[in-house]
């Protein structure tokens, strides 16, 4: 079991290129993260497309699969920064070349909708970063935590993390490879050539605006799908900004801790990842140590 191969660390002076393959975004917050990431010496380029607009898109999908492809050939390109999420990234990834990727891969950092080029990236056998984006980057001072900690990761140096117990917390330890992302997505692409593998996987999920029941169905599928049994860790992130309704009769985390209590493998709910300010980076496709203990949950990259 070992982890997909890393795209080479960012040093000074690199190129980074920020895009929006998905939902259209405010162009004052394209400068801003254009602005912070100039901030630790590299290139950051705007591309064409990124401050566009066709309907909720931030371009039609010839626009924004330019912006991504170009990226993707550039040898110059070290990281490609995905303005935001939203939706319109599922709309690219059948469509995408690998060919000068491949000879030159790079960092592609996003969350949210990303989680569908994240899933492609891995595909072709590379790690990426599930991270904040352009609005983060802007908003949040230059001390933020997580946005330091996307810095060091782009220069090579990473973390380790620890959080707090919750009381739905399942001990144990091992070792995976992390995968995962926005719920909605991953069972959007359950079933495809896009899918992750379950075995060996440490799986990390989150999501925003979907109601509780609608979640409980995803993890369903998962568990019916024969997923959850092969998995080797779950992390169970943030669930915001839905609609209370009473439809499960219990509270979201304890109807997810019930769909896995006859598995062995250690849970840790309320992990800091998702639509929230402290929302840690994590590289999708890296092997790690997960150890949820009586006194918190430890996360460390090897």
């Amino acid at each position: 079991m070992d982890s997909l191969i890393y795209p080479p660390y960012l040093r000074p002076g690199d190129e980074v290129v920020i895009l929006s393959p998905s939902s259209k975004i405010d162009k004052s917050l394209l400068k801003g993260a254009q602005k912070r990431l100039e901030s630790w010496e590299l290139k950051a380029k705007i591309s064409h497309s990124a401050g566009g607009s066709s309907g909720k898109y931030a371009g039609t999908v010839k626009q924004r699969l330019k912006d991504l492809q170009e990226a993707f050939d550039n040898p110059k390109v070290k990281a490609i920064l995905c303005s935001r999420g939203g939706y319109g990234a599922v709309h690219l990834v059948d469509k995408l070349d690998f060919t000068a990727f491949r000879e030159s891969p790079k960092w592609l950092i996003g969350f949210s909708d990303i989680t569908a080029l994240h899933n492609t990236i891995q595909q072709q056998g590379f790690a990426s970063l599930h991270a904040p984006m352009a609005r983060h980057l802007t908003v949040e001072a230059g001390d933020d935590v997580c946005t330091l900690h996307l810095k060091n990761i782009l220069f090579g140096e990473l973390p380790s993390y620890s959080c707090l117990k919750h009381n739905r917390n399942r001990k144990g330890k091992v070792e995976g490879i992390l995968r995962g992302g926005n719920m909605a997505v991953l069972y959007g692409l359950r079933g495809t050539a896009f899918d992750i593998p379950a075995e060996g996987t440490i799986l990390f999920i989150e999501d925003i605006g979907e109601r509780p029941h609608a979640v409980e169905r995803m993890m369903y599928n998962l568990k019916l799908g024969g997923v959850l049994e092969k998995l080797s860790g779950l992390i169970i992130g943030q669930f915001t900004e839905y609609e209370e309704d009473r439809s499960l009769g219990k509270e979201l985390y304890d109807a997810l801790a019930h769909l896995v209590k006859e598995y062995d493998y250690p849970v840790c709910f309320n992990f800091p990842v998702g639509h929230v300010p402290h929302n840690l980076p994590l590289i999708e496709g890296a092997k790690v140590s997960f150890e949820v203990a009586t006194k918190g949950v430890n996360l460390r990259f090897l």
